[in-house]
């Protein structure tokens, strides 16, 4: 057994690429072994800034031989088709086949071919050549005058198996058995062996391969420094695997923000660090920002970081120097004057400006104040006109992801009430499924007016969600929804809600688009459940009643049918129906009627048939009312009751008798149980 190495060589390649490219190389040189009918005991794929390393071993030396059957004419068959065969099973004459009896067939010929294996190597080069040009990059590129893509310019490939060169190629590169060490620390070329041989130059090298060990070194070397100021670090899993992604011998120093910097608010000094230097913030234990950061190098100094750490701290303070001429400014005029300045800025071509946006949320958040309780409606419609103002702000202009926070900022300095810029840096939110969601009435209000504004404005303009495809995060935005309206018990009729938003645009939008919305949430709210094990099919199955808009009570209606169908009531009544509904199905589609009339009660003739109409009136009422108040329990209760009537039915009662008068009034019997059930989920949307 052997290993295979292959390294891909090139220009930095961008952090957030980094491990997807890896494991697509993985993936497509693995899958074409497979195919080639070579097994291996391992695979192992890392990846640096510049390079893309793949690690297989165990592999054979050679594929396998294979002994290849080709079935062929009957014996005595015309001379024609037998060197038709002979030619396509690639033997010379009839003395290389066998003769095989079949009973019905009799003699034939079968052509018995012996395939050697071909050499590992080969298969290899093949695979390799096959799979670069297939390895999906969001981005690429073209380099010189060559024709191929990559992401970023390919100097170099390693390809050995088994100690030896691997013919692999790729545009203007060929395969060898040489790498490079670190670009700055060790930049000459380094001639490989093997796989233990290429770790060991490429650690000498100062080249850390595997990406895990990056991380870990980053993250406990930036802890350690912490702690040693008696600090602690901000956790920001994003950044880190973003540094990791960014050094092949990573460094770890620690930085001072001047304390001239630490009176702007510190989510502009945390985001400027971040998105443009990539800094690590500290904290206080109090989870104030300390006036600290670090900062990853990926280089070794001989002043042990004391001229890397200056100017690091001398950038940063040019960055923020930008962030409090920004946060001056932006105070010297009121946030509400910024209003009439959204009107420069276009939301969408057909959907209007940003102003125009405002003022739709603004309206429409009024009208939802009324199902959110506590929401005061001067206090929902101050900060509906204000939520969107710092949009038209310097520093949002410069940090977009600030929108909202500065915000809240500004309408603290100009006096809002602490509920109105709360609302205004809280109605994006929830951002995720880890996001914290609004709980203050008043942000509640607006965070659903600014998502239900974005799905009718989308939705009716047709910009759906295709696939893998949602550019205006439309699926985000109704799980927003849905968690605003779960987690805060909201009894919002959805139907009345996009109809509102609906009215709120000067275009005309279908009126269909709420009962497309309805069946949207309904594919959201499965996911969403699903994560906490609900079954996708009991929200299915009461969706599917129609009409059901109400999030809170079909939440509560799921639930009591969970707790229903884990009893054994529950369970053997889920039996029952769908045998009562396919028996009562089959013999509709054969006799071309339906069996949902009035039941004969002079029909009746057993008594156990008699027993389950008289459990049945009784019941539907009960399951209606139970329902219509909304105890989903108490009516789960009335259908466990028609276990044992039902059960002696399909005992003792034969559906299909020979007078059809009798056979009719027991399928419009069985329909009833379906009625019955219908009451409180369509049944026939549950599995199982």
């Amino acid at each position: 057994m052997a290993e295979f190495l292959l390294e891909l060589f090139s220009e930095e390649i961008p952090a957030r690429m980094q491990v997807r490219a890896a494991d697509d190389l993985k993936r497509l040189v693995t899958q074409g072994l497979q195919a080639g009918g070579l097994a291996f005991d391992s695979a192992e794929a890392f990846c640096t800034p510049r390079r893309l390393t793949l690690v297989i071993d165990g592999l054979p030396l050679a594929q396998p031989d294979i002994k290849e059957e080709r079935k062929g004419p009957r014996v005595g068959s015309p001379e024609k088709a037998i060197e038709g065969f002979l030619k396509a099973a690639g033997v010379a004459s009839l003395d290389q086949c066998e003769v095989r009896t079949d009973d019905k067939k009799g003699p034939y010929y079968v052509a018995v071919t012996d395939r050697a294996g071909r050499p590992t190597g080969d298969v290899l080069a093949d695979v390799v050549n096959a799979a670069l040009p297939q390895l999906p990059w969001p981005k690429s590129m073209r380099w010189a005058d060559h024709a191929v893509r990559w992401v970023r310019p390919l100097h170099r490939i390693l390809a050995l198996f088994d100690g030896n060169v691997v013919a692999v190629s790729f545009g203007p590169v060929s395969a060898g058995n040489e790498t490079e060490g670190h670009r700055f620390l060790a930049p000459g070329r380094l001639v490989v062996l093997d796989a233990a041989d290429y770790r060991t130059k490429l650690t000498a090298a100062k080249v850390m391969l595997d990406p895990a060990e990056r991380r870990r070194l980053i993250d406990s070397e930036a802890r350690r420094l912490a702690a040693a100021a008696s600090l602690r670090l901000r956790e920001d899993a994003g950044l880190l695997d973003e540094v990791t992604g960014l050094v092949e011998w990573p460094v770890v120093h620690m930085g001072r923000i001047d304390e001239a910097f630490m009176s702007v608010p510190q989510e502009v000094l945390i985001t400027a660090m971040r998105s443009h230097q990539k800094y690590f913030s500290l904290l206080h234990a109090d989870g104030r920002l300390a006036p600290h950061f670090v900062v990853v190098a990926n280089t070794l100094t001989a002043d042990g970081g004391t001229a890397v750490v200056a100017g690091n701290e001398r950038v940063l303070r040019a960055r923020l120097s930008d962030a409090r001429f920004f946060w001056d400014q932006d105070r010297k005029v009121r946030l509400e004057s910024r209003v009439e300045r959204l009107k420069e800025r276009v939301f969408h071509a057909r959907l209007g400006s940003d102003f125009e946006r405002a003022q739709r949320i603004r309206k429409l958040a009024v009208e939802l104040a009324r199902f959110v309780p506590g929401a005061e409606t001067a206090l929902v419609d101050r900060g509906a006109l204000l939520c969107k103002a710092d949009l038209s702000t310097g520093m949002v202009g410069e940090f977009p992801e600030l929108q909202g926070v500065m915000g809240r900022y500004y309408a603290r300095h100009d006096g809002e009430s602490e509920m109105v810029a709360e609302a205004i840096a809280e109605h994006y939110s929830p951002l995720g499924p880890n996001d914290a969601c609004p709980s203050r009435p008043v942000s509640v209000a607006l965070a659903l007016a600014d998502k239900l504004d974005t799905l009718v404005g989308f939705f009716g303009i047709g910009e759906k969600p295709t696939g893998s495809k949602d550019p205006f995060a439309l699926r985000r935005a109704a799980l927003g929804v849905i968690r605003l309206v779960i987690e805060n018990r909201l009894r919002l009729p959805l139907l009345a809600a996009f109809e509102a938003a609906r009215a709120g645009y000067a275009l005309p939008l279908p009126a269909s688009i709420a009962a497309e919305l309805l069946d949207f949430f309904a594919d959201r709210l499965k996911v969403h459940l699903r994560d906490r094990g609900v079954r996708h099919d009991l929200v299915s199955a009461v969706f599917a009643q129609g009409g059901e808009d109400d999030l809170v009570r079909l939440l509560a209606r799921v639930e009591a049918l969970t707790r229903f169908l884990g009893t054994e009531d529950g369970a053997d009544l889920l039996t029952a129906y769908k045998r009562a509904s396919n028996i009562v199905r089959i013999e509709e589609k054969k006799d071309g009627r339906s069996y949902g009339g009035e039941i004969g009660q002079d029909m009746l003739k057993q008594a156990e048939e008699k027993s389950l109409h008289k459990e049945l009136e009784e019941a539907i009422p009960k399951i209606v009312g139970h329902v219509r108040e909304e105890r989903f329990d108490d009516a789960m209760s009335v259908l466990a009751g028609l276990r044992a009537p039902v059960d002696a039915f399909f005992d003792h009662v034969t559906v299909n008798c020979e007078e059809p008068p009798l056979r009719e009034n027991r399928l419009r019997l069985l329909s009833r149980i379906r009625s019955a059930l219908g009451g409180v989920a369509d049944f026939s949307k549950i599995e199982g």
